[in-house]
C-alpha cells in the first residue's frame, strides 16, 4: 500500500511536511475547514477534503498515517469527537502524529522543562490541549493506535516572522523579568515529524523547540539589526499598554529542553537558534526580490 497521510486541519505545519513527502512518493490528504484554502492544498500536490462536512470514513481506512493540527475546543477534540470509532477501526495506520503545545507545561518561571514535567497549564488553551492529550492517550490504550505526541514551541518560517511589524514600526520590546520563550522554525518540526514517521515508537512524546530559549525583546533586536533599522525601545511589561490577549502571551515563562529528538530521533536542527533561523529567512526574502 503506497504511503498516505491524512492531515487533519493542514495549515502551518502540516503543509512543511508535505512538502519533504511528497517529493517522496506519498500520497497526502488535507482537511480544511474553510472552501478557500481546497485549492491551495491542490496546487502544492495534495488532495483536499473540506473538513467538517465530507465523510471520511473512506478516506480514513486508505490512511496509513494520520496527522492531527486542529485545535481543541471546550467541547474536547474535534476529530476525536467526530470520527473517535472511525479511527479506532482504521485499518492500516501505522503511525499517528498529535501536534500539541510546550503550553501544557505551564509558567515555571524560566526553568528548564523537559517531557516527564508535571503538566501544569496556566492558561485556558493549556488546559485545553492537557485535556485533548489526554483522550488520544486513552484512544491509543485503549485500541493501540500508534500515537506520537509532538509539544511544539513557537513556530516561525517563512511568512512569519518578526521582519514585517519591525518594517511597519509597529514591533515591541516588550521586558518581563525572567521571561523566556521557546522557539521552533517550521522545516525543523517538519524533519522531526520525518524522522519519528521513520522510528515510529508508539507513545512516545517529543517536545520540538530549539537549543536557545530566549527573551522576545531579544529576537525583535536582532530582525531590526539585520534589517539595519532602529532597534525599538524596551518597555516595561507592567506598565505597557497591552491587549488581554497579547499580555497573556507572557502569562507563562519557560526553558524547554529539546535533547530527546536528538537522542531518539538523531535530530540535528537546521536552525539551533532564532539567530540562524531569521538569518535565512532574510536571505530567502532577498533571494526572491
Amino acid at each position: 500500500m503506497k504511503n498516505t497521510l491524512l492531515s487533519f486541519g493542514h495549515g502551518y505545519s502540516a503543509q512543511a511536511l508535505g512538502r519533504v513527502l511528497i517529493p517522496l512518493g506519498w500520497r497526502l490528504i488535507g482537511t480544511t475547514r474553510d472552501a478557500e484554502n481546497l485549492l491551495a492544498i491542490t496546487e502544492q500536490g495534495g488532495e483536499a477534503r473540506l473538513w467538517p462536512g465530507s465523510d471520511m470514513s473512506d478516506t480514513l481506512a486508505q490512511a496509513t498515517h494520520l496527522l492531527i493540527s486542529t485545535a481543541p475546543d471546550e467541547s474536547g477534540d474535534p476529530v476525536l469527537n467526530a470520527l473517535r470509532d472511525d479511527i479506532a477501526n482504521a485499518p492500516n495506520l501505522q503511525w499517528v502524529g498529535y501536534l500539541s503545545t510546550i503550553g501544557v507545561y505551564g509558567n515555571h518561571d524560566g526553568a528548564w522543562v523537559d517531557e516527564d514535567t508535571p503538566l501544569t497549564p496556566a492558561t485556558k488553551r493549556g488546559k485545553l490541549r492537557v485535556e485533548a492529550e489526554g483522550a488520544w492517550q486513552a484512544l491509543a490504550a485503549e485500541t493501540g493506535l500508534p500515537l506520537h505526541i509532538f509539544r511544539l514551541a513557537g513556530i516561525y518560517g517563512p511568512g512569519r516572522g518578526p521582519f514585517a511589524k519591525v518594517r511597519r514600526g509597529t514591533a515591541r520590546r516588550i521586558v518581563k523579568k525572567n521571561q523566556l520563550f521557546s522557539r521552533i522554525h517550521v522545516e525543523d518540526i517538519a524533519q522531526v515529524l520525518l524522522a519519528s514517521i521513520n522510528r515510529p515508537d508508539p507513545g512516545r512524546i517529543y517536545n520540538v523547540c530549539d537549543d536557545n530559549p530566549a527573551p522576545p525583546q531579544d529576537v525583535i533586536a536582532y530582525a531590526a539589526e539585520l534589517l539595519g533599522l532602529p532597534v525599538p525601545p524596551e518597555e516595561d511589561f507592567e506598565t505597557a499598554e497591552m491587549t488581554p490577549m497579547a499580555r497573556s502571551f507572557y502569562a507563562e515563562s519557560k526553558s524547554v529542553r529539546n535533547d530527546r529528538i536528538k537522542a531518539e530521533l538523531g535530530i540535528t536542527l537546521c536552525y539551533p537558534t532564532y539567530r540562524e533561523g531569521l538569518r535565512a529567512l532574510l536571505e530567502a526574502e532577498r533571494d526572491l526580490s
